[in-house]
């Protein structure tokens, strides 16, 4: 078991890895994860639709933010148009646990959502897409998605991205925000608590600029029932 609050590296993503997480989800009797066919499946025709000798943005608004976990030669602040930040997917393991399950972030249909642009090196596209997507398509409830987002304030550039699948077990759509803060404040698990991942969202928001928001309201809520009210303490 991993200790708790250590940042997730790129050495964790490895098909044994994610075999051991299958059969472990399988022995619980959750929701099945994607197989390992699917997984090769929706890569490769992510893969195949990045030019060869190309560069690849990949758009974090979550933990890639902060703990992207993949080699990149470039990160920038970047604005989503037709997507939301929403802690709007169950977590079961990582953050959270059977008996007192987490959220997750996503981005869903509708408003806008400033994260964080990683640029991938033509060099590293496969390799680092070959990580991402064992970070990130574990269990389908995200889907792979191309969008366009302003750069730097400017650039309109593609950028990949990953959106919540609707249509997965684990979608929790809108949840009353003292819902959401209600579990945040409870869930821990093998990854550390469900309230730092919160946290150092927030804070890295705080950091591009970004003082007030959902997001910032729900930090507030979760600190109070955490009795962490200490702003800066994470």
């Amino acid at each position: 078991m991993q200790p708790l609050g250590r940042d997730l590296r790129r050495e964790d993503f490895t098909v044994e890895r994610i075999r051991r997480i299958a059969d472990a989800a399988a022995k619980r009797g959750g929701v099945p994860l994607m197989s390992e066919e699917a997984r090769r499946a929706s890569l490769k025709a992510m893969r195949a639709s990045v030019p060869d000798g190309h560069d690849a943005w990949v758009f974090g608004y979550g933990s890639l933010m902060w703990n992207p976990a993949i080699n990149v030669v470039d990160s920038r602040k970047a604005h989503v148009r037709g997507y939301h930040r929403t802690f709007c997917l169950t977590l079961g393991i990582g953050r959270g646990s059977t008996e007192a399950p987490g959220l997750m972030l996503a981005i869903d249909r509708g408003g806008s959502c400033t994260g964080v642009a990683h640029r991938i090196a033509a060099d590293a596209v496969e390799s680092e897409l070959s990580i991402l997507w064992l970070r990130e398509m574990i269990s389908g409830a995200y889907e792979p998605r191309w969008v366009n987002a302003d750069i730097d304030g400017h650039k309109r550039t593609r950028v990949l991205t990953f959106v919540i699948n609707r249509s997965h077990p684990r979608y929790e759509g809108a949840l009353p925000e003292a819902q959401v803060a209600q579990r945040i404040a409870q869930a821990q698990g093998m990854l550390g608590t469900n309230r730092e991942y919160l946290y150092r969202t927030v804070r890295h928001l705080a950091e591009l600029g970004i003082e007030d928001g959902p997001v910032h309201s729900l930090e507030r809520q979760v600190r109070v029932l955490a009795n962490e009210t200490n702003a800066t303490g994470d």
